[in-house]
């Protein structure tokens, strides 16, 4: 919803400024949909040969975080350390039964309770690869802590993948504006035999085109990248927590210890108050009894 708005501001502003001091839209209205094909279509050429099919359908998927925001809510935080307290617990008091939760999380009594946890397949197998490690007799904290930034840096890395794209595009656009504006030029100059009248008239059409290429990229296409990598860091610290959470676990430190260092971790806007996270295992502890 911020972001429908902010870009119905920016064009508000933008045309209406421009309206306001007597502008007329005649001339951009007439040139814009050549100089948007131009453009725009340049733009998406260029975009395709410098990504792979799986990294297009990637960013336009990631588009939608734009006006979604990022995936994880206040709630899942909360469901997640609830998640995370059940696997330890259970881990600890009974070794051979978390087996089955980590090998078949789909059909996990304890999983299938957290459907919004479950529907991620990363964080699903994070929580089971480090558990099941665990269980191996693979459990220096140090060592698990290093392979899990790793792991972690590289989704990261994976992830920005659509931001970094969309930037490009974004620093592409006003050179592609430069394009389609000297193309107006070269149709001006063939022209030089009109009246003035019609001269103005096509430098300006000719104009449009650096004006969209520069309103494209600083009013619409950078701060859509700028959104999805702020969405997709702030994501990252669900990850986060299962590493804090589950190496606190390596240490051998009580199971509310461990899950209070998740809580402690969790950004603060989207971490549950203390009284709320334990009235929610509370509720935990009564289903399990």
């Amino acid at each position: 919803m911020v972001g429908i708005l902010g870009i119905l501001i920016i064009f508000a502003m933008v045309f209406g400024g421009y309206l306001a001091a007597g502008g007329k839209l005649g001339i951009i209205l007439k040139a814009l949909p050549f100089e948007m094909m131009i453009i725009g279509g340049a733009a998406v050429g260029a975009f395709l040969i410098a990504n792979d099919m799986s990294a297009v359908k990637h960013t336009l998927k990631d588009i939608g975080k734009v006006f979604k925001g990022p995936k994880w809510r206040p709630n899942d935080y909360r469901d997640l350390l609830c998640l995370l307290f059940e696997l330890i617990r259970l881990a600890r008091t009974n070794p051979v039964a978390i087996e089955e939760h980590i090998e078949n999380p789909e059909e996990s009594s304890i999983f299938t309770k957290y459907p919004r946890v479950l529907t991620d397949g990363e964080a699903v197998s994070l929580i089971s690869d480090t558990l099941r490690s665990a269980s191996m007799n693979y459990d220096d904290p140090h060592q698990v802590e290093e392979v899990l930034e790793k792991r972690m840096d590289a989704n990261l890395h994976h992830a920005m993948h659509s931001s970094h794209a969309l930037q490009t595009m974004a620093d592409g656009l006003p050179a592609l504006g430069i394009v389609a504006a000297v193309l107006g030029v070269i149709k001006t100059m063939a022209s030089i035999d009109q009246p003035p009248e019609i001269l103005g008239g096509m430098i300006g059409g000719a104009l449009v085109g650096t004006f969209l290429g520069v309103f494209l990229s600083y009013g619409i296409v950078g701060p859509f990248s700028g959104k999805v990598k702020t969405a997709v860091e702030e994501d990252s610290h669900f990850y986060q927590l299962i590493r804090e959470v589950l190496v606190a676990n390596l240490h051998n430190h009580a199971t509310n210890i461990c899950i209070e260092v998740g809580r402690q971790n969790t950004p603060s806007h989207n971490r549950p108050s203390f009284n709320d996270l334990e009235e929610a295992l509370k509720t935990v502890k009564q289903d399990a009894a």
